[in-house]
C-alpha cells in the first residue's frame, strides 16, 4: 500500500506558496555539481559578484560573507548548491556542525518582511536577513528542533534571482 502524503497542516495554515527552491549546503561545490548533476543538472555557477554580499546574522549588524553557488532544476523547483567560503552565514554553522546536504526551502514572496512577522508569530526566529533594495530582500528562518531552514525571497517577478542585480 502506498505511503500517505504527509499532513502539511502548518504550512497550509500559514498559506505559504509553492516551494521555489531547495538549497543544499555543500563542502565542495565542484564535487557536489558532479554528484548531483545526474539528478538536477545541468548546473550553472553564479558569478563571484553574486555570491559576495552582506547580511545581518543572528541579530548582529550587517557583515560581509562569501559563498560559491550553483543552480540546477527539478521541474519548476530550483536546486541551489551552496559552498561556504567566508563570513557569518547559516551555511557555515550547518557545515561546522558536521552536516552536509539539504539545508533550506525557499518561498518567493511579494513581501519578505510580512512573511518574517508571520513566521515569527508561529515560533520561527529570523537568523539571516538582508534588504538589498526596496524590492529585493531575503530572510532565513529557523525553529527550535528543526534543522531545515525556511527562506523567503522577495524579488521582482520579472527578475531572475540567479543573475547579478541590475543597477
Amino acid at each position: 500500500m502506498p505511503t500517505p502524503v504527509p499532513d502539511r497542516k502548518l504550512f497550509g495554515e500559514l498559506g505559504l506558496p509553492q516551494i521555489a527552491q531547495i538549497g543544499f549546503a555543500v563542502r565542495d561545490l565542484d564535487q557536489s555539481i558532479a554528484f548531483y548533476e545526474p539528478l538536477f543538472g545541468p548546473f550553472k555557477k553564479a558569478p563571484p559578484e553574486f555570491a559576495v554580499q552582506q547580511a545581518s546574522y543572528k541579530g548582529q549588524p550587517r557583515s560581509p560573507y562569501e559563498l560559491a553557488i550553483a543552480f540546477g532544476h527539478s521541474g519548476d523547483v530550483e536546486i541551489e548548491l551552496i559552498q561556504w567560503v567566508a563570513g557569518d552565514t547559516p551555511h557555515r554553522d550547518f557545515l561546522e556542525s558536521g552536516r552536509e546536504g539539504m539545508h533550506h526551502v525557499q518561498f518567493r514572496v511579494a513581501d519578505c518582511d510580512e512573511w518574517v512577522k508571520k513566521l515569527n508569530a508561529a515560533g520561527y526566529e529570523t537568523v539571516w536577513y538582508d534588504r538589498l533594495r526596496p524590492d529585493i530582500a531575503y530572510a532565513y528562518m529557523e525553529r527550535p528542533g528543526d534543522p531545515l531552514l525556511v527562506e523567503f525571497l522577495e524579488y521582482p517577478t520579472s527578475g531572475d534571482a540567479t543573475e547579478p542585480l541590475p543597477d
